[in-house]
């Protein structure tokens, strides 16, 4: 049985070796450079590897309204190829690069990355994209102020990249963990796995993702946790620290035979529903064919309602999303039953559940407390702990 496609049909790779490199990078010491934020060389990146299959570099005008208008692309034909977020590059408008111009992208450090072929140049409309794709026009909202702080226009056309870690000597870098699409595909038909289940992440995980993760485990030939490593809101646990209890956690609690790890070098846009879609496609892209919501993914604050980003999976064509959803009521620790349940699976009984969430964990961390038993296993704690008491 051959693994899922990918998005569109073709997992595309933008990463230009060899002497093919090695002239790109000649080329690009003589053209005009631009510094990206970190979010734009996370981006770049994800279109680079092919987990932002089938983008060949940044959206167009067209790409932009429609993913706005309807979460559809505009150049995958008049039906749209379902994709809920849109991917730009913008700059600022004074002395902006001009149609048919080559321009050298470069890491927030100053590391060449990519040569990109400007197709077209057009406005930002900020107010369109942050409707659309965050609900809310906060401010205070940190998807809204990363597109508030952005250039006013934008910049399309395909990359041809000659980097696919950007600072591969960093904390976040993940060398060996950090699988492409066609890595990770090529390590799914190596283990003789053909339905594969994907588990999001930007915290530490808890025992109700723990939870979660177990139950899809059952319907599935293999498990990928695959947490997101590339930018996060101030106040989020850094990357590092993450990895090293998901890894604690992973080698005592879980099936070595039905597990794998590997990270996502994304950025969140805590877009909620939308983002959830695209998660979902991302997934895809790797190879899985399942992909777990629970509560509030990729949300902030109250922005958003408990489970609106299972919600948007029923507004989206099946076939055009292919990877399958799997929707998790929210779970805790129930101290009557002595274990991890949802309302499906035991009787809610008032003042009985030890709720659970990444924001508890930050908050009891912050005050130098030690999570509780119910609340994450003690490998995770240790090293949650060690972190908080060398960061106070």
């Amino acid at each position: 049985m051959a693994l899922i496609p990918p998005h569109s049909g073709s997992l595309i790779n933008r990463l230009r070796t060899g002497p093919q490199g090695e002239a790109l990078v000649a080329e690009a010491a003589k053209l005009r450079s631009i510094t990206l934020s970190q979010k734009q060389s996370c981006d770049l990146e994800m279109i680079t590897i092919g987990a932002f299959s089938p983008l060949q570099g940044f959206m167009g005008s067209a790409d932009f309204e429609r993913v706005c208008k309807e979460m559809k692309l505009a150049s995958a034909g008049s039906e749209g190829e379902a994709w809920p977020i849109p991917i730009v590059l913008a700059v600022p408008g004074a002395d902006a690069p001009k149609v048919g111009e080559k321009v050298a992208l470069k890491t927030p450090g100053g590391v060449l990355q990519a040569v990109m072929t400007v197709k077209e140049v057009y406005p930002h409309d900020k107010k369109m994209m942050i409707r659309a794709v965050f609900r809310t026009e906060d401010p205070a909202h940190p998807g809204v102020k990363q597109v508030l702080d952005e250039g006013d226009v934008c910049l399309a056309g395909p990359v041809d990249s000659v980097l696919v870690c950007p600072d591969p000597s960093g904390p976040e870098a993940f060398l060996e963990q950090r699988l492409t699409p066609a890595q990770t595909r090529a390590a799914f038909e190596a283990k003789g796995w053909n339905t594969i289940v994907a588990f999001q992440t930007r915290n530490p995980i808890h025992r109700a993702h723990e939870y979660v993760c177990k139950c899809a485990q059952e319907i599935c030939d293999g498990l990928l946790i695959h947490p997101l490593v590339g930018e996060t809101k101030k106040g989020d646990i850094p990357a590092d620290v993450r990895m090293r209890s998901i890894d604690a956690l992973v080698k005592k609690y879980f099936n070595a035979a039905t597990t794998m790890v590997t990270v996502m070098p994304g950025a969140m846009r805590y877009a909620g529903p939308r983002e959830a879609v695209l998660h979902a496609i991302v997934r895809k892209n790797y190879g899985c064919t399942h992909f777990i919501v629970g509560r509030d993914h990729a949300g902030v604050g109250n922005y958003y309602g408990t489970y609106d980003a299972q919600k948007i999976f029923d507004t989206i064509d099946p076939k055009s999303l292919a990877i399958e959803p799997l929707k998790f009521e929210h779970t805790g620790y129930s101290k009557s039953y002595g274990g991890m349940v949802s309302g499906k699976s035991y009787p809610k009984i008032e003042g009985d559940i030890i709720n659970l969430s990444g924001t508890a964990v930050r908050e009891m961390l912050a005050k130098g407390e030690r999570p509780p038993v119910e609340f994450t296993r003690p490998e995770v704690a240790d090293v949650l702990i060690e972190w908080a008491r060398g960061a106070g």
